[in-house]
């Protein structure tokens, strides 16, 4: 090998040996009967610490809302929210009432694969089939990442794609 091809060998290898490793978030909406399910994962390469997620169906282009309660906001069928995997990664389990558009998660802290999943009923308050979300409804809706405090907060915001996935880059471990 000639001493240019080494030393552009050796400078691709220190590119590839820079890239910092990541704790990115994926939020996945996935409809569901009776229960809705949001999955929090974080896949990246290293663990999230301290950070609250916050899901906001306020911009969604269903207007979408939490159905928790019987003869509420919502239509027909509620369910209330319920960690189903994960809680040991959450600080406190939040309260969300009817009609409630955003839910907040405290996260102490999320490891490489790990999970944070939760059900609940999601309705539709302007189509026509308001039980059932399609994905394309719940694009609009974002999702938002606090981390840090108020002072040196580290806050990203990402939107519910058209395929119900929202994803969040986190700070570099």
């Amino acid at each position: 090998m000639s001493s240019s091809a080494q030393w552009i060998a050796a400078i691709f290898g220190a590119l590839l040996l820079s890239t910092e490793a990541k704790a990115d978030i994926h939020v996945t909406f996935i409809e569901g009967a009776p229960k809705d399910r949001f999955e929090i994962q974080n896949v990246g390469a290293c663990t999230m610490r301290e950070g609250i997620v916050t899901v906001d169906l306020e911009n969604s282009n269903g207007a979408l809302v939490f159905d928790v309660a019987d003869g509420g906001a919502g239509l027909e069928v509620f369910q209330p929210f319920q960690i189903v995997q994960g809680q040991d990664a959450l600080t406190s389990l939040p309260m969300v009432a009817d009609g409630q558009t955003s839910v907040a998660l405290e996260i102490s802290a999320l490891a490489p694969g790990q999970r944070v999943v939760f059900t609940i009923d999601v309705d539709d308050t302007v189509g026509t089939r308001s039980i059932t979300v399609t994905d394309a409804e719940i694009a609009g809706a974002t999702v938002s990442l606090a981390q840090g405090g108020i002072q040196s907060g580290i806050d990203k915001t990402a939107a519910f794609s058209a395929n119900a996935v929202a994803a969040l880059p986190v700070t570099t471990c």
